[in-house]
């Protein structure tokens, strides 16, 4: 019987990376980039205004506040001099144009002057300055600063983001909203990536049926390659459900061969147990190498792989058991995906966490148990509640019901069947759902 760890070192080691392909950025979120692309252009490529307000020379502010400052004392000395009837003696500065995104018109800023200018317009020449519209008291077309500012406060100066020869995406990089923006930013409408691996499920067994027919005596739904396929999905693949296969030899094989061409992964269920699994095996021995072989594991201990076809394609053999195949496949299948995908992390995020009811586990293997994990609002504390733990790994840990309530699976050790409640356990934290 081999261990997790020993039957992931075979699986991982037929990863075999996807040649890169050029697509559009839109289509790119979530992939590796597989070239480094640097900006050819400053970002922005001229100062910018940052907020709606008034371009200005910084010093004329300051000086203008100065001067009403100055002016507010002498009016306020007792024996000041009254100034005419009705005049404003408050300096003021003209406000002499106004520039929106987008404007073509170059303005020249002179000394003691401002200009209306919108959020991403350019600044008009001389202008080292936006002073936002609650700074400013405007009067028809002058205005009166209210607040001082420096040089450069509220504008986007040319160059800021990018440079001309900045990296702006990594090779190797995980392509996310941020690198599409940046992308679009510099003018690239196109990037180099690793495309998503090509991956084909099918279910195997005389006993399935598809879910638009009404299954009579001894007849099941298949429900493997629906689950797994959105299993292959959830994990990055580029997936194609096939469905069930079946048929004599020639009638498999054929059906095999033409996934291989088309898939970096491919995945059988119901194939493990049986007479009829016995001779697709006899079909997979024609096309490469398979092993089935026990992995100290439960649920999902009895599983294949090998490498099939001319190219070598990772193909697994799964439980036909919905919950046993669901854990194989996050346990065995998805690391292998997410290194085929360059990740640099391909298991799930584990924490550690409280549980709250017991575990009884099957001896020897390690348990993979579905499970709530929830956090305690005082003390912060990750406490989880096992879903479908029964004595020794009995039948409740295979039923799918539970699975569906799940969002985490507890990893019990191979050396502890039986775990307390208030023990401090690993767990795999999944998807959220809610």
């Amino acid at each position: 019987m081999r261990s997790v760890e020993e039957q992931l070192a075979l699986i991982t080691a037929a990863a075999v990376t996807p040649e890169p392909v050029r697509i559009a950025i839109s289509e790119a979120l979530g992939l590796r980039c597989a070239e480094q692309v640097e900006g050819t252009r400053t970002l922005p490529g001229f100062d910018q205004a940052a907020i709606d307000g008034f371009a200005v020379r910084s010093v004329d502010i300051r000086q203008t506040i100065d001067m009403t400052q100055r002016g507010r004392t002498q009016h306020s000395e007792p024996d000041a001099p009254e100034g005419p009837v009705g005049q404003d003696v408050r300096p003021m500065l003209p406000i002499v144009g106004e520039v929106t995104a987008g404007s073509h018109r170059p303005i020249r800023l002179q000394p003691r002057q401002a200009v209306r200018v919108h959020t991403g317009a350019p600044l008009p020449t001389l202008a080292d300055a936006v002073l936002p519209l609650d700074w400013a008291e405007v009067r028809g077309r002058r205005l009166e600063p209210l607040e001082t500012l420096s040089a450069g406060q509220f504008v986007h100066r040319k160059g800021s983001d990018v440079q001309p020869g900045d990296v702006v995406v990594e090779q190797g990089a995980v392509i996310g909203a941020a690198q599409v923006g940046l992308l679009a930013a510099v003018g690239r409408s196109k990037v180099l990536v690793y495309p998503r691996p090509r991956m084909s499920i099918m279910s195997f067994g005389p006993e399935l049926l598809d879910i638009d027919r009404e299954p009579g005596l001894g007849q099941v739904y298949d429900v493997n390659s629906y689950a797994l396929a959105a299993a292959g999905r959830e994990a990055g693949a580029e997936v194609q459900r096939i469905g069930i296969i079946s048929g004599e030899a020639r009638r498999l094989k054929d059906q095999i061969e033409g996934q291989l061409i088309r898939s970096e992964v491919v995945v059988i269920t119901g194939a493990v147990g049986g007479e009829a699994s016995d001779r697709l095996r006899d079909v997979l021995s024609e096309m490469g190498d398979m092993d089935v072989s026990r992995v100290a594991m439960h649920p999902g201990s009895v599983m294949g792989f090998g490498t099939l076809g001319p190219d070598k394609v990772p193909t697994f053999l799964l439980p036909s058991n919905p919950s046993a195949a669901l854990v194989a496949f996050e346990v065995m299948v998805r690391p292998l995906v997410q290194l085929i995908r360059g990740q640099r992390q391909s298991g799930r995020r584990i924490i550690q966490a409280r549980t709250i009811a017991s575990i009884e586990s099957a001896p020897q293997r390690r348990g993979f148990v579905r499970g709530q994990l929830m956090r305690d609002r005082e003390t912060r504390e990750f406490l989880v509640d096992p879903l479908g733990a029964s004595n020794g790994g009995g039948e409740p840990m295979h039923l799918l019901g539970s699975h569906g309530q799940s969002n985490c699976l507890i990893i019990v050790p191979a050396e502890a069947s039986h775990v307390a409640p208030g023990q401090v356990v690993d767990v795999m934290f999944l998807s959220n759902r809610s």
